[in-house]
């Protein structure tokens, strides 16, 4: 009849693409480009045709390794002597020493699923595809893709097996192997883009006495079936009494959303409108007072208004001079660390005639003659 397993062989060079001659490097090189080719993850539209080439793929690697394996070792002569059987016929003979390797030792060799995760964790495998009996104690829980290195661009999915160094002790591992296919799949690091910053404008009342904004947000956001859409949103930001121009209130994830990053963040700092009659100057508030030239001189007695409504009357008796300031205490901003209230400085300008008679000239002279 022949030996099944030597009619096969023509099958697996015809599969890799390479002659009987291959050295088990050339045999390499077919196997990594056509792993590539073949990978089921870059098959999408045909994956089950992709499945069953890389079964075949992987099977041939492996049959064509152990073949080469096994002449490079009678060449170097690494004959060891074998255990004494029983006289068999000659196709049986033939049979059997394909079946084994120099030591006498059975080959099992397991039909490929996609590459399991599974192996001996004190036997590391030159070669991912067979496995042999061994009388060392194995733990069939080892990271099985360690001895691959990636050669799939963008993939994490194990191609070429790779030689360990050392003496390689090989499991029999056939029989609790995961049948399960592992999938991998490409992943990209998702990054934040840098936060978009608004202003929130705000009177010098809503600082003052603080108070709630509503705002509606509109952003760009990945739906579940991956399209981008625009979604609304209102939040609520509550003022409170004492904020400064630039105080910044941040909305994480409320931006806009790209493929490949997270939502950016939403910043909105502070910003005064700018008021009529006050203006701030820190925890203060100034406001000026112009009076006519007779009762900066004379004394006078007038209305102050206070932010937010209402006001106090200020008499002052004293002489009213370009660059005079009245503080009234408490009645400016609000400290919002301290819990109390900066000052209210009241700045005067002195209103003067635009002109004078020679009669009033003279009573003028006259009068502030005594006073230099």
């Amino acid at each position: 009849m022949g030996d099944a397993s030597k009619s096969q062989t023509p099958n697996f060079y015809s599969v890799l693409g390479i002659p009987k001659s291959a050295s088990p490097s050339d045999i390499c090189k077919a196997y990594k480009a056509l792993v590539k080719k073949w990978h089921p993850d870059r098959n999408p539209t045909n994956k089950a045709e992709a499945k069953a080439k890389f079964s075949s793929i992987n099977e041939a690697y492996r049959a064509l390794s152990i073949k080469k394996r096994e002449e490079g070792m009678e060449c170097n002569g690494n004959h060891h002597p074998k255990t004494p059987k029983k006289k068999k016929s000659s196709a049986d003979h033939e049979k059997d020493k394909d079946d084994r390797n120099d030591d006498g030792e059975e080959l099992q060799i397991s039909k490929p699923t996609l590459l399991s995760r599974t192996t001996s964790q004190n036997s590391p495998l030159s070669s991912p595809m067979f496995s042999r009996s061994s009388s060392y104690n194995t733990t069939p829980h080892m990271d099985f893709y360690a001895f691959y290195p990636n050669t799939l661009s963008g993939a994490n999915s194990p191609t070429t097996p790779r030689t360990p160094t050392g003496s390689a002790t090989l499991s029999k591992i056939g029989s609790r192997r995961c049948v399960t296919p592992i999938f991998f799949s490409q992943s990209a690091v998702r990054k934040k883009p840098p936060p978009v910053e608004k202003k929130l404008e705000c009177t010098l009342e809503e600082l003052c006495h603080g108070c709630v904004k509503k705002i509606k947000i509109t952003r760009d956001a990945i739906s579940s079936s991956g399209l981008i859409v625009q979604e609304e949103e209102t939040v609520k930001i509550k003022v409170k009494p004492g904020w400064k121009k630039g105080t910044k209130i941040t909305f994480e994830g409320k931006g806009d959303e790209r493929p490949g990053t997270f939502p950016a963040d939403v910043i909105f700092s502070i910003d005064e409108k700018s008021h009529p009659l006050f203006k701030r100057e820190g925890d203060d508030l100034e406001l000026g007072v112009e009076v006519p030239l007779v009762q900066a001189l004379t004394g006078c007695s007038l209305p102050v208004p206070l932010l937010g409504g209402g006001q106090i009357n200020l008499s002052i008796d004293d002489i009213i001079y370009p660059g005079y300031e009245k503080i009234i205490p408490g009645q400016g901003m609000p400290m919002s660390k301290e819990g109390k209230r900066g000052d209210l400085r009241l700045k005067f300008l002195v209103e003067f005639p635009a002109e004078l008679s020679d009669d009033q000239r003279s009573e003028v002279v006259s009068i502030l003659a005594e006073c230099s």
